[in-house]
Order: structure tokens, then sequence, then C-alpha cells
């Protein structure tokens, strides 16, 4: 029951490890050496992560310093002189089936590091000869940071990327070429190199770091630099700026970055102790989702100021298992609460001086009553983390019309995203299209299956059929006619009812009983395993040939092969099982959880098939209603809608469509799909680890501060990570372009013209202002889909003398409405110039 716990805790995670790699780090013991803010980023991950037991370790008292960089370190510890291991109990709360310890003996060159041998893995910086443990070293200077890692000659890479390897079809061969390929990552740049070697020997000249500001270090450190590029073989430049940078904030600390950096770092722990994944090629340097991004706002002091400041969050989820193992704000003890609220109280407890206001309420246009426009102009900047490109295209859009900078970032697995939208400067999310997701043909999914993935697809199709599309079907037609008595009595009189035959083929077939589920089950079983192929391959023999001669059935169609029943192969009765207690759940058939064998025997005619469609007409309703007539009153008219629930593991939804899924897949032999990867199509669910979520939470928030700073464009940057290669990119951000309608007027989609109306201004009024405001005509006028104004629409010049009240209609409360317009073209046969919106007020907000 505990590995139970553990893995469904990890269900994301697994999806992203594999369970090879969750069991070798459920093995391994590791030692953390500085429990700093980047240590304790470090702890957080890798504990949420599930490693059998970590050793904090740390010989420094907690500083008032440390309430800004430390999310577990409060203000009792600083006045108690408590030992910065104090964060303990905190870091065991995050995972408790991790051991958590805490060490203080002082480590130096002195020290016997033998001890080490009992760990797989150490955070240790000491210089030793012969290593006994895996070796890792990590600093951040204020905004530099780097890492250093060692895992030994022996070490062996099992899976380099993660990624699963792709089933294509090859037609022909034409040609067979060799190539050599090279796969590099490139070094830190030499003079960021030179200037952290640089610090190093200034810390071993002077026992300390460089003073804060201090310009004498600083030139210090600069002939240090000089010195030391001297002595390398490519003598790289010495950049003064970059030095003496480094120096003035070496002491600084930066909790965004270590949020970051404490993401990439963890990802190697898990490399080290599990093999999967590429090591990070040595040195790198950096300068410069919601927990973690709540975190790193509340060690900011974000929304914290006495007159302004406020964070709001919203989330309409509840808490579940699976999220515990990435979501550090979050206990055991918080399963089923509301995500916001309780991130909101814990985040408090980071920072009690934060301002924070959750909500449950989705972000959508059906909210728009909450999330008005008001609401988002008393923002300053919108913060997303979303997991699906829908809600980024719509929060966007809100964005841009309201004017509010955009930080929106996604990860998946091992990878993830950060892009920053600032108006008039960069381009916005809904600027690129990416490209649409792949549907699976119906003829595919229906008859010719070729992959796992549809067989999943078909399996989920097959649940919502049956189990909760059917049922609401038969629920609203007793909804809307309640008496079967008024039912039989409007048939009998010649009336046809509209869905009156599905409801009663539902009724007809009603199991009262667990014995009857199970033959609705094993009917089933006949029907979609057996029957379907046979009646596929009358239809379509193996020897059948196209016009061209070949063959129909060739690669990519796969002929099925029927399956006969065996009561003995756990895959049928899976499926029986899993069938007919959701058909007892459906029909509210009470039944006992646990079945054992022998428990049923249903007789089928195996050689029967699918007689071909008939349109059912009203004479057959009526016949069918009046065979049933002596019985109709007896049964219950309601039927238990089932909604498709993925990480619910007693509801037997998943363990339905993986029996259904592998049937089919055995069917038409394709490779099945074990229960978790069934559950990740099936449910569409997103691999998560919190070492991305970590890194790019931290990310985001570095360019909160270049945003609430109003940088200029070049500072903004947009970034994409695999902390599986591992690979960091920052690209520019996308710079807003200009378009020009004619005569040197132009525009870009933060731009927004603005006309007052009053409450008798015509359409051709609005017209002749924005003409005289903009100095362009409009020659069309668009209200969301609803053509206000086309010139060759009949009837619309008409529209010209009409009152904008009267065309728009809009509510008591709203008081503007945002069109499109376009002008003509300067070419008669062109396209109409497309113009930016136009917000129409309805009366002057003077007035």
């Amino acid at each position: 029951m505990l590995a139970y716990f553990v893995f469904l805790a990890c269900s994301r995670q697994r999806y992203v490890l594999g369970d090879t790699a969750m069991q070798k780090m459920a093995q391994s013991h590791v030692f953390l050496s500085g429990m700093g803010g980047l240590g304790v980023e470090i702890a957080k991950n890798i504990v949420l992560a599930g490693i059998k037991a970590l050793t904090i370790h740390d010989t420094k008292q907690c500083k008032t310093w440390d309430l800004g960089t430390n999310f577990f370190i409060h203000e009792d510890d600083v006045i108690n002189l408590r030992n910065r291991s104090a964060t303990l109990p905190h870091i065991t709360e995050l995972n408790p089936y991790v051991h958590v310890a805490s060490s203080t003996v002082p480590l130096d060159e002195t020290t016997d590091v033998s001890f080490l041998k009992q760990y797989q893995f150490s955070f240790f910086c000491l210089k030793q000869n012969n290593p006994p443990t895996l070796i890792f070293s990590r600093y951040v200077y204020g905004i530099w940071s780097r890492l250093f890692c060692d895992f030994g000659d022996e070490f062996e890479v099992l899976d380099t990327t993660g990624e699963e390897p792709k089933e294509i079809f090859i037609s022909n061969i034409t040609q067979v070429r060799a190539r050599n390929h090279a796969a590099m990552i490139c070094p830190a740049p030499l003079q960021i190199h030179t200037a952290m070697i640089a610090l190093n020997q200034f810390q071993e000249k002077f026992d300390r770091l460089p003073n804060i500001g201090c310009l004498q270090d600083a030139e210090e450190m600069l002939k240090i630099a000089v010195s030391i590029s001297e002595t390398l073989e490519s003598k790289p430049q010495v950049n003064e700026d970059i030095v003496k940078w480094l120096s003035r904030t070496a002491q600084g600390f930066l909790a965004p970055l270590a949020a970051t950096v404490g993401g990439v770092a963890s990802q190697e722990v898990l490399k080290a102790v599990t093999g999967k994944f590429s090591p990070l090629q040595q040195w790198v340097g950096c300068g410069a989702i919601g927990c973690e991004m709540l975190k790193n706002f509340a060690l900011l002091g974000v929304g914290t100021g006495q007159d302004k400041g406020m964070v709001t969050i919203t989330d309409p989820d509840l808490i579940e298992k699976s999220n515990l193992n990435r979501q550090f704000l979050f206990r055991p003890h918080h399963i089923q609460k509301p995500k916001s609220y309780t991130a909101a109280a814990a985040t408090l407890n980071i920072n009690p001086q934060l301002k924070i206001e959750p909500y449950l309420n989705k972000v959508c246009p059906a909210t728009e009553n909450i999330y008005n426009d008001e609401f988002y102009t008393n923002q300053d900047i919108i913060v997303t983390a979303l997991d699906n490109v829908e809600a980024r295209r719509y929060i966007d859009s809100r964005c841009i019309a309201n004017l509010r900078p955009l930080l929106d970032s996604g990860t998946m697995g091992t990878k993830g995203h950060t892009e920053t939208i600032v108006p008039h400067l960069t381009e916005s999310y809904n600027s690129h299209r990416d490209p649409p997701e792949e549907e699976i043909p119906f003829c595919t999914l229906k008859s010719f299956p070729a992959a796992i993935e549809h067989t999943i697809q078909w399996a989920r199709d097959k649940f919502e059929s049956a189990f909760s599309h059917k049922p609401s079907l038969f629920n609203k037609f007793w909804q809307t006619y309640p008496s079967a008595e008024e039912v039989l009595q409007r048939i009998k009189s010649g009336e046809s009812l509209e869905g009156c035959f599905q409801a009663i083929k539902s009724l007809s077939r009603r199991p009262r009983n667990w014995t009857q589920c199970v033959e609705l089950a094993r009917i089933k079983f006949e029907k979609y395993f057996n029957h379907k192929a046979l009646q596929l391959l009358h239809s379509f023999p193996l020897d059948t040939r196209l016009k061209d001669g070949s063959l129909f059935w060739q690669s990519p169609k796969r002929p099925p092969s029927p399956i006969k029943f065996d009561f003995n192969d756990p895959l049928h009765y899976s499926f029986i099982v899993s069938g007919a207690k959701l058909f007892a759940r459906v029909y509210c058939v009470p039944f006992t959880e646990k079945v054992g064998k022998p428990f049923w025997v249903v007789q089928t005619d195996e050689n029967a098939r699918k007689p071909d469609h008939i349109p059912v007409s009203s004479e057959d309703e009526r016949n069918a209603i009046f065979q049933l007539e002596k019985t109709i009153l007896s049964y219950d008219l309601h039927m238990k809608m089932l909604s498709f629930e993925k990480d619910d593991d007693d509801n037997g939804h998943i363990d339905f469509i993986t029996a259904a899924s592998n049937l089919r897949a055995k069917m038409y032999n394709i490779e099945p799909a074990d229960r978790l990867k069934t559950k990740r199509i099936a449910g569409k669910i997103i691999p998560a680890i919190a070492t991305a979520t970590a890194a790019v939470s931290g990310l985001v928030a570095l360019e909160l501060i270049k945003v609430v700073g109003k940088h200029p464009f070049e500072a903004y940057k947009n970034c994409f990570l695999n902390l599986a290669i591992p690979i960091i990119v920052f690209t520019e951000a996308a710079e807003v372009r200009k378009t020009e309608i004619r005569n040197g007027i132009t525009f870009t989609i933060w731009d927004r013209w603005t006309i007052y109306g009053k409450e008798d201004f015509t359409l051709l009024d609005f017209i002749n202002a924005v003409r005289e405001k903009y100095g362009i005509e409009p020659t069309m006028v668009v209200q969301g889909v609803k053509m206000l104004y086309v010139p060759v629409m009949p009837g619309h010049i008409k529209r010209l003398k009409l009152t904008m009240q009267k065309l728009v209609k809009p509510s008591a409360d709203k008081k503007y409405v945002d069109l499109t317009v376009s002008f003509a073209p300067e070419t008669d046969g062109d396209e109409d110039l497309p113009g930016p919106p136009v917000r129409y007020y309805f009366i002057h907000e003077d007035n």
C-alpha cells in the first residue's frame, strides 16, 4: 500500500522518468551541504522527487539575510539564533516517505570525508583524490551562477534524452548514405569563465567575497582576471564590465535565479542516481510554475507595499494526490481542498507581509463579470501557468485589450518554456500559431487502427458513449416526459416522440442485478472484439484488391482477427469485470467491489453478425412500446451518468479503457500499452517533474523584475530548456510589428483607437468621427462575427442613419463595444485594408 501511494503521488513524474529510474531513486542516499537559498531549492526538489534519504549539512546560523532567500527560514529562527539546518522539519513535511537527517560537523581541508561513502551522491566542494561518491558543486553570486558535476569515469547514461522512439512506416528506400553527426554543447563564454576563476582566487587570497559595491575590491579582482587571461591558451580578452559587476554583486542573492539553478542542479542529482538523461557538460554561466511562482514572489517581496500591492491568484481545482510531488506548498492533509486558498495560506508562512487574494473561478469568457476590464487594469502584470493553448490565447487577448504585460510559461516533462509579452514592445502569444493538434481520422478509429494511440482513443470513445452519452440522452428524454404512462398514451395516439426509441431500447436492456450487468459486459465483448471483426472481414475479405490491383489489406491497414472469449485470459476477465462494474454504477445496481472467479457463465452465438443498419420507423417505436407495456412502469426512469476521471484509481474508468484498448490492439496485432501509458494518453496527462517547474518559475520571476523595472526591449528574453539533454536557450522577444494602412498611417496589435459617442450617435457619425480623428475613413464595420456595415450588402446603406445603440444593442451596464474596421484598398479589386480595433464608448466618460 505504501508503494502504491508513493507511485500515485508521483504519477506525472513517472511519465518523465519511468519506473526503473523511480525505483533507483527510492534506493538512493544524498548528502547536501549548504542550506542557503540554493541549497533549500535543491533539497525541496529531490525530496519531492522521492529519493530514499537526504542528509542536510550546514554550520551557519540563520541570519536576517536568509529571510529573503530561504523560504523555510522564519523570523523566530533568526531571533533564536538557530542553525540553518532548522529547515529539516519543513523539508521532511514535503514527502513523508523520504528520511531526512541533519549534520553540523565542520567540513574543511582537514576533514576525513570517508563518511561520505554511505551516500550515492554528495554536494561536496573540497578537492579530493579518488572521491568516494559522485561530486557536485553549485553557487549563486548575485546575478551569476555556476554548476559543476563529476560523476566519475565509470558513470553510465542509460537514456540520453528520455524521448519515446517513433514508429513509422517505410514505403521504400532509394539510397543509403552514411553520415557522421557531431553534437556539441558550447561552454560558457571564456570571459565569464575568466571572471569566475578570478572570483575564486580573490576568495582564496582574502578569505572572503568582494564587498558589495566596493570599487577597490572590483579593481583588485580585475587585476586577477587579467593575470588569469595571460595564462590561458586562447588568452581571451577580459570584459571589464563583467568582472566588476560580478565583484560588486557576488555577495548578493537573487531568489528566482536560485530557483532556476536549483531546478537544473536537482535534475543533475536525479541523473546521477538513476542514469536517466545526459549529465551537464560542466561549466554553465547564467546572467540573468503556480506554487513555485508564489514562493518566488514572496521572497522578492511582491505585493507587500503598504499603500499598494496585491497578488491575486485563481485556480478552480482541488488538490489531488498526484499534485504532492511537484507542488511543494501542499501536504497530504490538503487533499481535496481548493488549490488557490491553500497556496495563499502557505505563501503567507514564507512572507507574512504579503497581501494575497485567492479566487476559485476559472478565467474564461463565462467569468468576464468577475475578471472584467476593471480587474485587468488594476493588475500591473499578468502571470500564467496554464496547461492548454485555448486558455493561453484567451488570456493573451484580454491582456492585449487592456494593455497589460503577460508572462507565460509551461512545462512538459523535463522541457519548459517562458515567453515575455510587453505592451507596445513585443508581439503577443496570438501573434504566432502552433500547428494544430493532429486528430485521428474517424475511419481509422472505427475500422483501421494502426497504433496504440488509436485503440486507446477508441476505448475512451466507447466509455463516453456507454457510460456518459447514452445515460445523458436517457435522462434528458425522461426529464422531458417524466411520466411513463404519458409516453405510452402519446405513442398509442400516433404521436412520434424524439428519442423515444433509444430511451425504450435502453430501458428494455436495463440490468436489474449483478449477474445481468455481467451478461451485458459479456455481450459487449462479443460485439466489440468478435462480431465487429467478422463483419469487417465479411465486407473486405483478406484477398480484396483495389482498382489498381493492389491489396486492400496492406500497411498501414491491418486486418482484424476475431477474438474468441477465454474465461481464463486475464485481459478478457478484466474487461468483463470493469465493464460490469461500470454498468452497475450507471444502472444503480448494488455489487461487491471484490469479485472472485468463477462468478458467471454467459452463452453467446459465436457465428452471429450484427445485421446491416436499418432506419427505425415510428411504427417500430410503437411496436417496441407495446411489447414493453406490461413492464415499463416497474422500471426506474433514471440512469447515473459517469464523468471520466483519470485520477481516481478506484472508479474503474482507466481499468475499462486499458482492457478495451489492449483487446482491440490484440485484435489488430498492435503492441499493447500498460495501464500507466494508457492513463496518460486517455487522460491527456502532461508529464511533469518538480525540477523543470522550479527552473521555469525562476526564469519567469527574473523577467517580472525586468517588466516592473520598465527595462528596454533588448532586456527581455524568451527561454526554452530541456533538462534531460541538458540545454537552456535564450532568445530575444519578438519585436512588435507595425502594419501600414496607407499614407503613413500605421498600427500594431497594441494600438486601439477610441471614439466617444452620445445617445443619438449614428453609424454615419461614427464613420465620420474615425475619419476626422485618425485621417482615414472606414468602409466596413464589424462587431465580433456580426457585420454592422458592409456597403455591398443589401440594406446596409440604410443603416448609416441608425444609432449605434440600436445597431449594437448593448446591455444596460455596457459602457463600450470593441469594433473591427477596415478600409478601402488603394487599387480596385484588392482586399480591404485591416485596421486596429476601435473602442466605441456609448457615452463620453466625462459625462
